[in-house]
């Protein structure tokens, strides 16, 4: 990759980022819409003129070579990628950096730096890809008052596929492993894990794991929990590993304690994926529908009709001419099969009978292509969003995106509350704005609503005013029956409706478990539970 580097305080390629001229464009599009008139692309801060304060901890001996205090190591392990932390990267605002960054080289050097952490009164931050939107991996804050310090654990070392089961169609890879370099290990072989979430080029199979990751694919093996063998975790109190099987029913599965425990139980270091042969056949449509009710309504067909195909995600009619150029004012169904055995024609054309008979129309006939037509474009559109995000923060507007999961029965109530209660904040908090919205995944039993917002704000008032639109958005969720959080984990951002959500007795076992593996409070602390 030569002197290429990613963004100390953005998502991505600093190479990648919007230029000044397209964020203006940007503005300028923007600026056709009431109260957004007058936008101007500012530059982000420097990271030459960051003045972090001096790293409180020093580590001893052996584990001195492993850790950094170099400004650009320190500042991009400071945040996530979340709204709130790249306006506060952007500004420059860093007041509590870890203090130390450490890259370790195996295992070994894991249960060495939580050794370390935990007879120093230090905390430490297990980080894979740090591309968390829930204020998964902050490197300080009020969180840490109390500790010595906080090291935040880099584990993009620990990134090799170390072994493929091709009988039964499985390898044992280690937890930081980038999505890239994951699947240059197995593409030679004619395999992928087949897990794309938006994140995928900055993102772990650690942290895939640690936040229940939800892939790109929106039915059957979308949740990397359905791909997960064993894993394998180092914790403060010893290595836990489970057994490796196709399916147990002995007892809860270890599995599912470490599957969304973002790093306040152990740090995982390995695990046995399922991976699968390469597809070689695929069929994709874009089915446009008049109103986003009738898409839901064959989306619903689709989903309970057994065919389970690969993309199945409605745009509604905003979300349609934003992110596929749909200007009809139809609401969008992407549609797509694939697979490394078969060709997928049948499937297609039975899903395509299902959309039309439901008033559906398919202008852009079926492709044997997903980057073509409506489809093509949405996709293009997806992968490039998180950019598109930072320059709507340099513009000074507010670019926010939450989803849930609900039961079919319950989508229509939800999507009223949820744009009722959003378009009423954006209107008295901001002045304007507008909420769209679109299914990433789809169940027999419901649909997966994923919202993206878009408001203006007031100079020195944009992390204020999200914070008040993020907390009615996520207490509607959470009022209208659904889930805090779908497939972005729960992070600090999503405690306090996390806490509404699962029941009190869970929250004292998980507690208890905390204090069993982890005995010092040492890892990830204020995340999905209080110690």
């Amino acid at each position: 990759m030569g002197d290429r580097r990613r963004s100390w305080w953005g998502w991505g390629w600093e190479d990648e980022a919007l230029t000044p001229e397209q964020a203006t464009n940007l503005g300028a599009a923007l600026a056709t819409r009431p109260g957004f008139e007058g936008l101007q692309a500012r530059r982000p801060a420097k990271l030459g003129d960051l003045d972090l304060p001096e790293p409180r901890l020093v580590a001893p001996g052996a584990l001195a070579k492993l850790c950094s205090d170099a400004t650009f190591d320190r500042a991009s392990h400071t945040y996530g990628k979340s709204f709130r932390d790249t306006v506060r990267g952007f500004e420059g605002d860093l007041p509590h950096p870890p203090d130390l960054v450490a890259y370790p080289n195996d295992e070994a050097d894991v249960a060495s730096l939580l050794d370390w952490c935990a007879s120093a009164g230090a905390a430490a931050v297990p980080y894979g890809g740090g591309s968390s939107v829930v204020g998964g991996v902050d490197g300080g804050g009020e969180w840490a008052d109390g500790y010595a310090g906080v090291v935040s654990i880099d584990l993009t070392r620990l990134d090799r596929v170390l072994e493929i089961d091709t009988v039964s169609r499985a390898a044992r890879i280690q937890g930081g492993a980038l999505g890239p370099v994951l699947e240059e290990q197995l593409r030679p072989q004619g395999y992928t894990l087949r897990h794309f979430p938006q994140s995928f080029e900055f993102s772990t199979l650690g942290g895939w794991l640690a936040t229940r990751s939800g892939g790109h694919y929106a039915t059957v093996y979308t949740h990397i929990d359905d791909l997960t063998e064993s894993i394998r975790t180092v914790t403060p109190s010893g290595v836990m590993e489970s057994r490796r099987l196709p399916g147990s029913g002995a007892g809860p599965s270890p599995d599912r304690m470490v599957l969304g425990s973002e790093g306040t139980l152990g740090v995982i270091t390995e695990a046995w994926m399922r991976i699968q042969d390469r597809p070689r056949f695929k069929s994709s449509a874009g089915v446009h529908f008049p109103t986003l009710s009738a898409a839901v309504a064959a989306t619903r067909l689709v989903s309970q009709a057994a065919l389970f195909p690969t993309n199945c995600r409605v745009l509604d009619p905003g979300e349609a001419m934003t992110s596929a150029g749909v200007s009809d004012g139809s609401a969008l169904l992407v549609l797509g099969f694939e697979s490394a055995d078969h060709p997928v024609d049948p499937w297609m054309r039975r899903a395509a009978e299902i959309c039309q008979d439901a008033g559906g129309t398919i202008p852009d006939g079926i492709r044997s292509s997903s980057t073509e037509g409506a489809a093509g474009a949405w996709r293009s559109s997806f992968l490039r969003a998180p950019y598109g995000r930072d320059a709507m923060i340099a513009l000074g507007c507010i670019a926010e995106t939450f989803e849930t999961a609900v039961p079919w029965s319950g989508f229509d109530e939800l999507h009223a509350a949820v744009t009722t209660a959003v378009e009423k904040a954006l209107q008295e908090i901001c002045g304007g704005g507008w909420v769209t919205c679109r299914f990433t995944h789809v169940y027999p039993d419901g649909p997966a609503p994923y919202f993206t917002v878009i408001a203006p704000s007031r100079p020195g008032r944009q992390l204020a005013q999200w914070a008040e639109i993020k907390a009615a958005a996520a207490q509607a969720l959470i009022d209208a029956g659904g889930t805090i959080t779908h497939h972005h984990a729960v992070g600090r951002d999503h405690r306090p409706w996390y806490d509404q959500q699962r029941p009190d007795l869970f929250a004292t076992a998980l507690r208890a478990a905390k204090a069993a593996l982890d005995p010092a409070k040492t890892l990830n602390p204020g995340v999905v539970i209080d110690p």
